[in-house]
């Protein structure tokens, strides 16, 4: 299954790919209306909003859950942002996460 590079959102459907481009594709929300990838601090304002409402986690819970997610993301690794500094699950703690 292909994932955003952007976010890791799971790209099931052809409908969730707003953008392919040379560092991979993109979902519907990290992509603007003139299809260019949106700034880090928007995507990630949108993944903390995503598991504060969705998942229930408080607000520093969900910034650092969102915060290492992208951090392992090949296109944070290309475009390091200044908006990803900062607290971060262990790797241990994100494992445990993802792997319920």
């Amino acid at each position: 299954m292909k994932f955003c590079v952007a976010c890791s959102m799971p790209l099931e459907k052809e409908e969730f790919i707003a953008l392919h481009n040379a560092d991979g594709d993109f979902c519907i929300y990290c992509v603007d209306d003139q299809k260019q990838v949106k700034s880090c601090e928007d995507i990630f304002k949108g993944g903390v909003e995503y598991f504060i409402n969705e998942e229930n986690y408080p607000k520093e819970y969900a910034e650092k859950i969102v915060r290492k997610n992208m951090t392992l993301l090949p296109y944070w690794k290309n475009n390091p942002s200044a908006c990803l500094k900062g607290e971060m699950l262990s790797d241990e703690e994100f494992k445990k996460l993802f792997c319920k």
